[in-house]
């Protein structure tokens, strides 16, 4: 087990077994991962899950998506879609229509606003670029093992539905 993971907590007691340590080791990496993302965030006052917002929307194009299908496609499970969209709306950045067929189906649409915002926030330069001393010491083989053991944890999970218990 990492003497490191213990010194950086600053914590004296180990870790009951090393699945512990593994999540609690997730968790500070990712932490550590997003800290740069929400740097170039902050001053457009995004936050990581309403910036990815506009980015599935952006993908979407003038289609749009239902909200449902919005928090299908998250990165991170977001409890409540609606108010996260409701505050993008009130800034100008999607719209929202009901489906003339079926009432009930709200679609969402980005603006040429949000689309401007994404597209000068430009996290796949900006942001990743901040990315790379982290990744500095990984060789690609290294990076192609991490990928798939992150993935096998998620497939052991059975990929389940964000939802809440």
């Amino acid at each position: 087990m990492s003497d490191q993971l213990l010194r950086d907590l600053k914590q004296t007691k180990p870790f009951a077994n090393e699945r512990i340590a593994v999540v609690v080791s997730l968790m500070r990496t990712t932490d550590i991962l997003t800290r740069p993302l929400d740097d170039v965030l902050r001053p457009a006052e995004l936050s990581g899950t309403a910036y990815n917002v506009l980015r599935i929307l952006r993908g979407a194009g003038a289609d749009g998506l239902p909200c449902r299908e919005i928090g299908a496609r998250l990165v991170t499970r977001e409890p409540d879609v609606t108010r996260l969209l409701d505050r993008l709306e009130r800034r100008g950045l999607l719209t929202r229509a009901r489906d003339s067929a079926d009432r009930r189906v709200v679609t969402i649409r980005i603006t040429e606003a949000g689309v401007r915002l994404v597209d000068d926030l430009d996290l796949d330069r900006r942001g990743y670029a901040a990315l790379a001393p982290f990744f500095a010491g990984l060789s690609q083989a290294d990076i192609t093992t991490l990928l798939s053991l992150l993935e096998r944890l998620r497939e052991a999970q059975g990929n389940a539905p964000r939802t809440t218990p």
